[in-house]
């Protein structure tokens, strides 16, 4: 592979400005839109030596053909210019969003004559004002039954509007008490806009200012002995706090914001965005976020706001999010210029702001759970990824069956091995192994000893098992006799090299081995120099990522349970020392180095524990 790229722009060629670049493959496709405020000093870092690249980097130079670039007045500009060309080209290396499902809104149309309001799916209504979203369309639909009851304007279909205005008789839902237009002929349009206006504020936030007004003329009315009008008033106020009550105060009730909630891996994300209004939760949006390159958490955010905000109508005072982004102050500048006004991105530190983000975060890493647990029970995303494994190993058959290893220590101590196993992309937890490792030189060492072990059961001949009758006998493999297809390792090249000598030492080079470094999610074959990089959005990785993370799991669990085993040992040999002054022992000081610290007059302290017995643990430990 040659090292220099041949498209790379000649020195002094790249200006210093700010602006936005788009990498294109050889057909002209745009591949990968990024921003800078230095143009020279960003596009230097693609056009370093590729060996240095990242590895996911390195695909993307290497795919396009030809780098383009635009100057821009400011960094602002640049933030603009970034999101029209992302929406307009859909690079494939750039992030991807997906929301979680297409959410019902509540919508006033507020550039018709008579403005009405609708549940409505569609973002492009000319004039509308939205507000929402919405988890469930019913939801909606109860808010607005509550909320023309204080607020009565139009609901009626257009075509019901214009027949009552030419006809002169109210519409149909006019004459049931749905519809409060200028088409039921109770009001003027002039009227009905006022209410319309009403309406909107308080969908806005303005919660405390109407039910102040409307309680004093309530008061008023009934002080007057107005006891009709004071029915009236005290109706529509009822129908607002049934609104309220439907919403808690999270925030203080003047607080206008958008939180946004997020979890991430190495391949995916999902935002959970809540959107605040007069201090209560107006709307939830949650968004899952593939992603094709590695970006920090700052960058995730700021492409996140991009997104959220690129075409809104409705830009709030403060955004909370979890990790401010590196340009904070060109994204104020441009969100200002949308709002007209200034805008604050925060970071929530403390109080009610603090607990509402944690919250959002928590419902994202569910959402985050739900996605994966999602693609895990797709039957045919599991077959594709299948299918996907064996085209990009090389395979002569699908891995049907694939184990996965991982090496678990504390310090060099402890050494202990899994093995999980997942059949047509699933797990078979009742094949889950475990191995202990007495002596090991490094976690190569260890993969060579584990993997050994495990081939061994491959040649050993089948097992005779008894059935109920005397002469009834049956020819059954023990579980591990079953050959897998691909055998995966928690690691990088070293690892993988390891794993084939062993394959090798024990006669079973038919069986495929790769490995797959955390890190990177590179994906490494026995004797390459280079990985194996798959699509981060495909089910083929994603597949490996979850056989890692599962091996990973059961190490740690197996290699914890090994110690809480070893320290309990270790303490038994106290003469004195039972078990369940054991375990006091271990939960007043909260660790076995805790425990090896303390002096003998700390562990008198403990309830149970003499100056003698004291004495002997600490004596015994010391000599450990």
């Amino acid at each position: 592979m040659a090292d220099v790229l041949p498209y790379k722009p000649g020195p002094g060629e790249i200006p210093t400005d700010p602006g936005v670049y788009r990498f294109s493959d050889a057909a002209g496709r745009v591949l990968y839109v990024g921003k800078a405020k230095n143009l020279r000093q960003r596009l230097s870092n693609y056009f370093a030596p590729l060996r240095t690249l990242h590895e996911r980097t390195r695909r993307m130079v290497t795919t396009a053909a030809a780098v383009e670039w635009t100057v821009v007045p400011t960094d602002v500009d640049s933030l603009q210019l970034e999101y029209m060309w992302i929406k307009e080209f859909d690079p494939p290396f750039n992030v991807k969003y997906r929301d979680d499902k297409s959410y019902p809104f509540m919508a006033v149309t507020l550039g018709d004559e008579a403005p009405r309001v609708i549940v409505t799916r569609n973002r492009k209504i000319s004039g509308a004002r939205y507000f929402g979203p919405y988890p469930k369309v019913w939801a909606v639909h109860e808010t607005i039954d509550l909320m023309v009851k204080a607020f009565p304007i139009r609901t009626c279909s257009d075509s019901s509007y214009k027949r009552a205005m030419q006809t002169g008789r109210p519409c149909f839902p006019g004459q049931i008490g749905k519809c409060g237009g200028p088409c039921s002929m109770t009001v003027s349009i002039d009227e009905h806009r006022a209410i319309v206006n009403d309406f909107v504020a308080f969908m806005a936030g303005g919660d405390e200012r109407f039910t102040r007004d409307l309680t004093a003329r309530m008061l008023a009315a009934s002080a007057a002995m107005d006891y009709e009008a004071a029915a009236k008033y005290r109706d529509k106020l009822s129908a607002i706090e049934a609104v309220l009550g439907k919403s808690a105060l999270v925030l203080p009730s003047d607080e206008d914001a958008d939180l946004f909630g997020i979890a991430e891996d190495e391949l995916a994300a999902t935002v959970q965005h809540f959107t605040i209004r007069g201090g209560r939760i107006r709307g939830v949006r949650a968004i899952t976020i593939e992603k094709e390159l590695d970006i920090t958490s700052a960058d995730l955010v700021e492409q996140v706001l991009q997104q959220a905000y690129g075409e809104a109508q409705d830009v709030p005072r403060r955004i909370l999010v979890p990790t401010l982004p590196d340009d904070v102050e060109e994204l104020e500048l441009w969100l200002r210029g949308r709002k007209g006004r200034k805008v604050e991105i925060a970071v929530a530190h403390r109080g009610q702001r603090a607990d509402l983000m944690r919250t959002a975060t928590l419902n994202a890493q569910q959402a985050l759970i739900r996605h994966k647990a999602k693609r895990t029970t797709d039957y045919v995303a599991r077959a594709q990824a299948l299918t996907d494994l064996q085209e990009a190993l090389g395979m002569t058959e699908a891995p049907l069956r694939i184990e996965c290893f991982d090496i678990s220590h504390l310090g060099g101590t402890n050494v202990v091995a899994s093995m999980v196993v997942f059949e047509d992309g699933l797990p078979r937890k009742d094949q889950y192994r475990s191995f202990g490792i007495a002596e090991t030189t490094d976690d190569t060492d260890s993969m060579y000893q584990v993997l050994r072990r495990r081939l061994a059961y491959l040649d050993r001949p089948e097992e005779l098992e008894s059935e109920s009758g005397e002469d009834t006998v049956v020819r059954r493999k023990p579980r591990f006799a079953y050959r897998p297809q691909l055998l995966l390792v928690d690691g990088g090249k070293p690892q993988v090299e390891a794993a084939a000598r062993a394959l090798r030492d024990a006669g079973h080079t038919e069986i495929a081995v790769c490995g797959i470094a955390k890190r990177l999610e590179e994906v490494w074959l026995p004797g390459d120099d280079f990985p194996v990089i798959l699509p981060r959005t495909s089910e083929s990785l994603y597949l490996l990522q979850r056989l890692r993370d599962e091996a990973h799991r059961f190490a740690i669990t197996h290699q914890r349970k090994k110690r809480r085993n070893d320290i309990s040992s270790v303490l038994a040999e106290v003469p004195g020392l039972g078990g369940s002054r054991i375990k006091v022992l271990l939960k007043h000081f909260g660790s076995v180095t805790a425990l090896k610290a303390a002096a003998p007059e700390e562990i008198e302290e403990v309830q149970g524990i003499g100056p003698v017995l004291a004495q002997n643990i600490h004596t015994h430990l010391s000599t450990r």
